[in-house]
Parts: C-alpha cells; structure tokens; sequence
C-alpha cells in the first residue's frame, strides 16, 4: 500500500521501513473509546475541590473581635473545640479580663438552646496568685494525660520535678477540678451558672447578661434596702450547701459574685477546698463568711461570721480536735 508513496522513500524490507509503516499505523488507528468515570472527570474533579474548600472555609472559626487582640490566635484556638461542636457560633465581647483568667461572651449555637454562653479561657499564670498554697493542694486529684487520676506518691514525684510536663499537669487538673466543683454544686442547687463543657484551658458555662452586656459584679451594685437582707440569706445558705457537698469557696467576695435580676450567683471556684482534707479549710470557711459579712453591713445586716462559720463546720464535721 506503500509502493506509490513518494512520502516514503524506503526500500520495503528494509528496517527503516518497518519503523515508519509501523509508525504510520499507530498514528492513524482509531483509538478505543474508554469510559470517562465520575472520579475521573476533571471538571467534576475540579467542582468537588472548590466546594470541598467552600465548607472547609465555612465551618472555619475566626471572629472578627479576636483579630484587634494581641493573644487572639492563642484565645482563637482555645475556643474553636467548642464552634466544632457546634457549642458556639462567634465571639462578641470580652466579659471579663484578668491575669488568671479571661471570660468571653459568645454567641451560643441555636442547637444549644442559649442565646450566649460564657467561655473561661484560663492561663498558665492563674496559680502564681494562690494563697496558701499547700492548703489548696491537699484535696486536689492529680491526672495524667490520659485523664486518669494518679496516686498520692506519683503524683508528688511528677510536680516535684518542676518541668513543663508538671505544670502542663498541674494546669490540667486544676482546671479540670474547677469544672467538676462546679458542676457538682450546680447540680446540687448552688446558685452558679450552669457548666457545659470542658476542653483544655477552657470552659463553657451559662452566661449571666445578654449580648450588650455581662451580670454586674455585687461589689458593682447598689442594693434596694429591702433586697439586702434576703440576698445576704441566700449566699449563706448556698455556702452551707456549698459545704454539704465537700466544698468551700476559698475566695468568696462581692469581686466574684454576680447580680442579675435580683439574684446573686457565685463564681470562679479554682480555690475551692476539701473541707475533710484539713482542719486548716475552717479560717477559709472563716474568711468567705467575714467578707460576705462586711459587704452587707453597710445595709443594716448584722452578723457574727466567726459563729456563723463554727455552725456550719460542727453541722457536717464535727467538734474540733482539742
């Protein structure tokens, strides 16, 4: 078929022309039709990365209030476990601002059932300030990172080392211990806002305030003279039940109980104590009532705090040791 093909200029036998009939054939031989399949598709390739990316941009957690804050990324990454958990959907302001810890209202996730929610976003620097230290201590459980709850002696022996894996611990429990507190006296009728959820530094808790403002703190508000009496009622009778579930506060004053429609609410538990661990826990018992006392004094509510806390204490522990 080639002989009168000026084109090819080859003596036929020859290698030369085996090579290019050869070549020739391959070039103009319909090639077989081949499926095009769904996942080889370029163009639909193409679509499923852009829409891939698409919801990869929408569920990603970036307020916009974080980006003017100098620690925003470290705040940002802190909080996006709970936007994940579909927890939270933004941040709107900084409720609370302190060196151990700061409090963010944000905007709760309709599945939530809350319009806001408070996150507690703590820092590594909060234990710096602790007062009697050792008191604080004795009834804390220490866990590993695994979440598991280490015995007395292996316990001492990781904080003993003073390395970044014994405070990383140290942070770990103690924030954890906070959460459980809370949760506990919740659950057992303590006015305190609601605990939700736990992930690292942080907790989520029910906000006292709406989206334009925080619940003033006590020491912010002016009483009616008729409202003082019960309210001054109300923190006692939550300090005794506080008690009745193996915990004092070991902070209590007007800078952390909040005021919102006519009730007060505790917070901030991260000094809570163990009454059964030491008689010692009696002067802080001692000490929340004092200034509960002082506070309301000013308001015609007479009190002797020293009794008031001896009662509690001979209520649930007994007569102490001479």
């Amino acid at each position: 078929m080639y002989e009168n093909n000026d084109e090819f200029d080859f003596e036929e036998g020859s290698s030369s022309f085996v090579k290019m009939k050869n070549k020739y054939r391959t070039r103009h031989q319909p090639k077989p039709t081949r499926k095009t399949s769904y996942e080889s598709n370029k163009d639909v390739q193409l679509w499923l990365k852009e829409q891939a990316a698409d919801a990869s941009a929408s569920k990603e957690f970036n307020p916009t209030m974080l980006s003017s804050q100098r620690d925003g990324p470290w705040i940002q990454s802190s909080l996006s476990q709970f936007y994940e958990e579909d927890l939270i959907s933004d941040v709107l302001y900084i409720a609370k601002s302190g060196k151990e810890a700061s409090v963010f209202c944000c905007v709760a996730h309709p599945s939530s059932g809350y319009d806001v929610l408070a996150a507690k976003v703590y820092r590594p620097r909060m234990f710096r300030s602790l007062r009697n230290d050792a008191v604080y201590r004795q009834s804390r459980v220490v866990v590993d990172e695994h979440k598991k709850a280490m015995s007395n002696s292996r316990a001492k022996r990781v904080m003993s080392r003073k390395n970044t894996k014994a405070r990383a611990l140290q942070v770990s429990s103690w924030i954890s211990y906070e959460y459980e507190t809370q949760m506990r006296l919740y659950e057992a009728g303590v006015h305190t806002p609601k605990p939700l959820s736990h992930i690292g530094n942080a907790v989520l808790m029910e906000y006292l305030g709406d989206r334009e403002r925080q619940a003033p703190l006590l020491r912010e508000v002016t009483l009616e003279p008729e409202e003082a009496r019960p309210l001054f009622t109300q923190i006692l009778t939550d300090i005794e039940l506080m008690f009745s579930c193996n915990r004092v506060h070991g902070d209590l004053s007007e800078y952390n109980v909040l005021y919102w429609e006519g009730k007060v609410i505790i917070i901030d538990f991260a000094q809570a104590v163990d009454p059964r661990h030491s008689p010692a826990v009696l002067e802080l018992l001692q000490r929340d009532i004092e200034r509960v006392c002082t506070f309301f004094a000013p308001y015609g509510v007479e009190a002797n705090a020293r009794e008031l806390a001896y009662e509690i204490w001979l209520r649930y522990m007994g007569p102490l040791p001479e």
